[in-house]
């Protein structure tokens, strides 16, 4: 009987090992929405509700996103480069660039890839823009994460402000001055902004090849259209009126403090924090597994409570 067990343990072993090699299914294409075509990835094939992400920005990518790719042994992943970024079309029309539109862009990635019931995540920008989705009263949104929110960008600015101040003054300085003058592609403030980034971006060093390919393909000139072309308001008004299940994710050196984690915490009715002690604004980056570990059992006890 010993001899037995220890042989199938070791058949059974073998197999999950031989799955555990298997390649995770992966598709990936194009979508039509108003003024060009979003390009989008589907990882995995897991019977779980599948989970969307939306990427930072605006006018980013999903380039750095990509270690959440390890929650797709239990749902599909599907990340998409919003209008502008990344592998998407870059149309020249800057009247593109407003909030109604990058919320209906969501709806059309739902309705082409099938995806009737989902789980929503957004990063920074992406956490804004997820409160402005759910205020259209969509439906099928089983849950939602909103992960380093700026969903108030006065408080942002203002948040980020304090971090540099406590950065050496030579290196606040060049930031101060630089930002004033708009002379940010000055070789000193690139130095200086990159030290910030490294305490409070990324902390993990070297940055992957990810996260550089995330710079490199950035569209910053999005957010600055967004900013001058209409006031992005405050989005916390709209947090009372969430009623899916909530959870709001910082890094505990995150530009999106967590103090301001737990005001917004605090506006949505039965929402959940977790605080990355590791972690700056990117903690997908910064503390991939455990992050990954996480959201997964988030979204197992969302799906497991049906």
């Amino acid at each position: 009987m010993t001899r037995t067990r220890c042989f199938l343990s070791a058949a059974a072993f073998l197999s999950l090992s031989a799955c555990a090699s298997m390649p995770v299914p992966q598709r990936e294409g194009f979508i039509a929405v108003e003024g060009g075509r979003v390009w989008y990835r589907v990882v995995g094939s897991g019977p779980d509700t599948p989970l969307l992400l939306l990427h930072g920005g605006a006018g980013v990518n999903h380039f750095y996103l990509k270690p959440m790719a390890g929650i797709a042994a239990d749902r599909r992943v599907i990340f998409y480069d919003q209008l502008g970024g990344g592998k998407s079309d870059r149309p020249t029309d800057t009247t593109l660039w407003r909030m109604e539109r990058f919320v209906d862009e969501i709806g059309r990635v739902r309705e082409a890839l099938g995806l009737s019931e989902v789980h929503l995540y957004g990063h920074s920008f992406g956490a804004r823009l997820a409160v402005a989705y759910m205020a259209t009263k969509p439906k099928g949104v089983r849950s939602l994460i909103l992960a380093g929110p700026a969903l108030t960008l006065s408080r942002f600015q203002r948040d980020r402000d304090s971090l540099m101040r406590t950065l050496p003054d030579s290196v606040y300085s060049v930031m101060v001055r630089h930002e004033r003058d708009q002379t940010t592609d000055a070789p000193e403030y690139v130095k200086a902004r990159q030290i910030f980034l490294n305490h409070f971006h990324a902390r993990r060093l070297p940055w992957s090849v990810d996260l550089d390919s995330a710079v490199a393909l950035n569209n910053p000139a999005i957010a600055g259209y967004m900013r001058r072309g209409r006031p992005p308001g405050d989005w916390t008004s709209h947090l009372a009126d969430i009623a899916v299940p909530t959870l709001f994710t910082v890094g505990r050196y995150d530009s999106s403090t967590p103090a301001a984690g737990r005001y917004y915490q605090s506006l949505v009715p039965g929402a959940e924090l977790v605080v990355f002690e590791q972690s700056a604004h990117l903690t997908m980056h910064d503390e991939p597994e455990h992050y990954n570990a996480v959201l997964r059992a988030f979204l197992r006890k969302v799906d497991r409570a049906r």
